[in-house]
């Protein structure tokens, strides 16, 4: 009755699925026995590989629980695991289901090739939203990247950035209406909820004005996108329980997140962890509807029913393909690209995806060139390429930051701020010699890695310390 590529209705499940349960219910009309230990279930990957997921019927206000194994799927209402647990769907009358903050399936649909599938998702895209070519494959292949994310360890974020009134909201709400167990919040949302919805739903955040105007709301949803691009990182906040006793809990915000903000994060490693599309760098295309059509979230649903059937047939197979690295790429932009990549089937896509973050990292480096940073590193390695000791004094180095750079600069410039900036910012060693703090040339290695790193050119016109046969050529750090 359940079979391969059916849809029960619910008179067929007798609006309790007695026939479509994994295992006899027995007498109860529920099918929920009493000696069981019932858990509400969003979604599980059980020990045999049986995956469950929730889907919601709207027109019937029930909820019920899609469970694949072995290449087959079923709609029950219940799911026997062993050991004594039985999972049982959330109630369809759960806020956040039935005002549609968490958008579900509501039944497993059947679909042709997987392309066909991603033309479908680009199709839905582009008909409603107005994104640039490559970022709309990008975010195309983002949607199914969130149906597997639980198979893998590290995730990208998508992020549209621009001014109001640049269709970031719209791009927004239609790449998310898309993504697996989408939760839709915003700037204006506190923070307790988003940390419950995310840790009871493990799906997708959406949000929307993620420029946060508040010092203790951008520390608190900060928390959950520097943690939750990273599996075993989960946020812990302080619960009291019933008897008023401290309980710290931990929330898990790990899973994939699309946001929309108007400018950048001060914290440059969050900052690294978005792939970024910039709206408003052209006028918006005229056959974008200006309001949502009504048929907007059944074709929406119609599509994530075919994402879950994609998801019971591809959750298995899916896994990270290191041979994707870029050696060219930072192991941080490698770290995130790569599961997006291991989704990616066409080469073409693979090789825009790549330049674009190639693309990114050259602005990282360009950026961090512009730090005191790279300005310090610049005049140290000029000094260690033009001495033959084995020490380069901190007092060297700030001589060299006043005479190059000093104009740049409101306040004094002194030994003990150069020496902080080489101990706390680039980590490199410093200690007291004869009265004055130096930095050994052991730290050459360490310094030419920080060059590659900030931009700056290790590459001089300053002859060798040492008679080659070859004064006044050019040569590397």
């Amino acid at each position: 009755m359940c079979g391969r590529g059916t849809a029960p209705g619910l008179a067929e499940l007798g609006m309790v699925g007695d026939r479509c349960a994994m295992n006899d219910p027995g007498a109860n009309p529920k099918g929920i026995s009493e000696h069981r230990h019932v858990s509400p279930t969003v979604s599980d990957v059980l020990e045999d590989g049986t995956i469950v997921e929730l889907v919601y019927r709207p027109e019937h206000r029930a909820t019920l629980l899609a469970t694949s194994v072995a290449g087959r799927w079923t709609l029950a209402t219940h799911v026997d695991v062993p050991g004594g647990d039985q999972l049982v769907p959330f109630s369809p009358n759960n806020n956040l289901i039935k005002n549609d903050v968490v958008l579900l399936p509501s039944e497993p649909r059947i679909y042709g090739t997987e392309q066909e599938l991603v033309s479908e998702i680009v199709a839905f895209i582009h008909r409603y939203a107005d994104l640039s070519p490559t970022f709309e494959q990008v975010a195309s292949h983002y949607v199914l990247l969130s149906w597997l994310y639980d198979a893998f360890n590290d995730l990208p974020y998508l992020r549209l950035r621009g001014d109001f009134g640049t269709g970031k909201t719209r791009s927004l709400l239609t790449i998310g209406s898309l993504c697996y167990k989408p939760f839709f919040a915003s700037g204006a949302s506190t923070v307790s909820p988003i940390f419950h919805t995310l840790n009871a739903f493990r799906g997708t955040l959406i949000f929307d004005e993620a420029d946060f105007r508040f010092s203790d709301e951008r520390s608190e949803i900060v928390k959950i996108l520097n943690n939750g691009n990273m599996r075993g990182m989960p946020v812990l906040r302080t619960v009291m329980n019933r008897q008023r006793e401290f309980n710290p809990q931990a929330f898990h915000v790990f899973g994939p997140k699309i946001v929309a903000t108007r400018g950048r994060y001060e914290d440059r490693a969050l900052e690294s962890r978005f792939i970024t599309e910039e709206t408003g760098a052209r006028p918006l295309r005229n056959d974008i509807p200006i309001n949502l059509p009504p048929t907007f979230k059944d074709e929406a649903r119609e599509l994530r029913n075919k994402l879950l059937l994609y998801r019971f047939r591809r959750r298995h197979e899916i896994e990270l393909n290191p041979a994707l690295a870029d050696p060219k790429l930072e192991p941080r932009l490698n770290q995130i690209m790569l599961p997006l990549l291991s989704v990616v089937s066409d080469p073409r896509l693979r090789s825009e995806l790549r330049n674009a973050a190639e693309h990114a990292q050259n602005s990282i480096i360009a950026e961090r060139g512009l730090l005191m940073e790279a300005q310090v590193l610049e005049i140290l390695v000029d000094l260690m390429l033009s001495t033959s000791r084995q020490v380069v004094p901190v007092a060297d180095i700030t001589m060299g930051i006043i005479d190059r750079y000093g104009p740049e600069y409101d306040r004094p410039i002194s030994n003990r701020w150069i020496g902080s900036v080489l101990r706390t910012k680039l980590n490199l060693r410093t200690y007291k010699s004869h009265g004055v703090y130096v930095i050994p040339m052991t730290e050459r290695g360490k310094v030419e890695m920080l060059c590659r790193r900030y931009g700056v050119n290790v590459v001089t016109d300053a002859p060798p310390t040492e008679p080659t046969g070859d004064v006044g050529t050019s040569k590397k750090f």
